[in-house]
């Protein structure tokens, strides 16, 4: 029973800075599908992780005799890809490169001389992977009757980027006016999207030296644990029920320092400035 007091002290100091991090990050309240399945993608490459690493604590709790392993490893398993990717900030860059190539593809088809929501309609096959769903659903809503203007604020609400409420803002003014040169504004915000993705490129780029020394320390650091609990007697103290304790305070000091690097590396999304659709003038957009 004593032997198990400093694995379930591990468990919660573990799994406390695991929900810390997520509970840091903003979660959006509006439902969108295509982020619905996204959520399963990865509740199913979780599992995966969680699995193989459950197989791994039991093998090293086995070899070794530490009872931390069986918590430790699988929460690394699942923990470590989370903090040492750079997967969010890549998933941006290509929405923000999915934008731009939209409305420059937008502003041509409206340079002939077709209404704006027929050139939306015509942009979708076209339409990049990134924003796909989001541009599908707006064509479904202008097809179904939807008020033009009701249809860009549910699309802007899908996409939930300060950039997307800038192009959906400049399609609902062109919605409004009906007037001539829709076409080079569009054209001017497309190279201003281009230029942001440039500059976010090039961000990305410098953090992304400090995130690869911090991936290999780690990865040097977990070669060396175990080759020290596999071999000699460096280690024989953390098997004790004190030296479990310490041993997880260690790692808890090392995972502190992987989520402050998280954190520091996510930076602020640009606030909206497009309100939401609110139900009442859906259900009045729908003709």
């Amino acid at each position: 029973m004593i032997v198990l007091v400093p694995a379930l002290a591990g468990a919660l100091l573990v799994g406390g800075l695991i929900a810390l991090l997520v509970g840091l990050r903003p979660a959006p309240v509006i439902d969108r599908p295509s982020r619905a399945r996204k959520t399963i993608e990865l509740s199913r490459q979780t599992r995966i992780l969680l699995l193989s690493g459950s197989t791994a604590g039991v093998v090293a709790f086995l070899v070794t005799g530490w009872v931390l392993a069986l918590i430790a490893v699988p929460v690394a398993f699942v923990g470590l890809p989370v903090l040492l990717s750079s997967s969010s900030a890549t998933a941006r860059i290509k929405r923000l490169e999915a934008m731009e190539e939209w409305t420059r593809s937008l502003a041509g088809v409206l340079t002939v001389g077709v209404g704006l929501e027929q050139a939306l309609v015509a942009t979708l096959r076209s339409t990049p992977a990134a924003i796909a769903p989001e541009v599908t659903r707006l064509v479904a809503r202008l097809r179904a009757r939807w008020v033009t203007e009701d249809a860009l604020r549910a699309f802007a609400d899908e996409l939930d980027d300060a950039t997307g409420d800038l192009v959906a803002a400049n399609l609902i003014l062109g919605a409004r006016r009906r007037g001539a040169g829709l076409a080079s504004v569009l054209e001017g915000l497309a190279e201003s999207v281009a230029a942001d993705v440039r500059a976010r490129r090039q961000v990305e780029a410098d953090r992304a030296k400090p995130r690869a020394t911090a991936r290999s320390v780690t990865l040097i650091s977990v070669g060396v644990l175990v080759i020290l609990a596999l071999s000699g007697t460096y280690v024989e103290p953390y098997q004790s029920p004190l030296g479990q304790i310490v041993l997880v305070a260690l790692l808890s000091a090392y995972v502190a320092t992987l989520v402050w690097m998280k954190r520091m590396a996510i930076g602020q999304a640009m606030p909206r400035f497009l309100a939401p659709v609110t139900a009442s003038s859906r259900q009045g957009g729908v003709g």
